[in-house]
């Protein structure tokens, strides 16, 4: 009898196992995706250095306050950018969440960023795109509901973009995949404020 409560046991461990992997591997390939889509736009032939993108208010894996999200202001906020490129003649940078529903969620598109190490709070460094809001400027974090992760994509190019306003994400990886010489990312977390 102590065999068959053993087994059934056993068997009740797996079954939990195998439903709950699925899940978790369904979780983890959002951002395993985003993270790929990012990396194929690194030309292989190119030696692309790693920079440091950080910010006095968002810790990396952090909380984003309040205040840079449609809770709040809703502005832009401050960055400073490490160990840059001798070749840097401009930056762009993509703000985007991958934990939206349907696809990753574009909520900044800025190039031509002069170079320097202080990307100002509540700023328009260089030429925005068009963000799935459908405007041409940096819209906060939003999420409907539950946690969601926000990713500050900035990239050192050798040399400046001839793009249109009307410019959306696709366009922007398209034009500056073969000019990367540095990237950097920052990883913020919001949920929505409950009213």
């Amino acid at each position: 009898m102590k065999h068959v409560y053993a087994y059934l046991h056993f068997a009740m461990f797996y079954m939990i196992l195998w439903i709950s992997v699925p899940e978790l591997s369904a979780q983890q390939s959002t951002y395993e995706q985003s993270h790929l889509k990012s990396m194929n736009l690194i030309d292989p032939a190119k030696k692309v250095k790693p920079m440091k993108i950080l910010c006095a208010d968002i810790p990396s894996n952090g909380s984003i306050p309040s205040k840079f999200t449609c809770d709040g202001l809703n502005i832009n906020p401050p960055l400073e950018v490490q160990d840059i490129p001798t070749m840097t003649k401009c930056f762009a940078l993509i703000v985007d969440d991958p934990d939206a529903r349907k696809e990753t969620w574009v909520h900044w598109l800025v190039w031509n960023i002069p170079v320097s190490t202080q990307i100002k709070e509540n700023s328009i460094p260089g030429k925005q795109g068009l963000n799935d809001f459908g405007q041409h400027n940096y819209g906060g974090p939003c999420p409907p509901s539950g946690t969601h992760h926000y990713y500050f994509k900035l990239y050192a190019l050798d040399q400046f973009l001839n793009l249109p306003e009307n410019a959306d994400k696709k366009q922007l990886e398209n034009a500056m995949k073969d000019h990367i010489v540095g990237k950097a990312e920052l990883i913020g977390l919001y949920q929505k404020m409950k009213r």
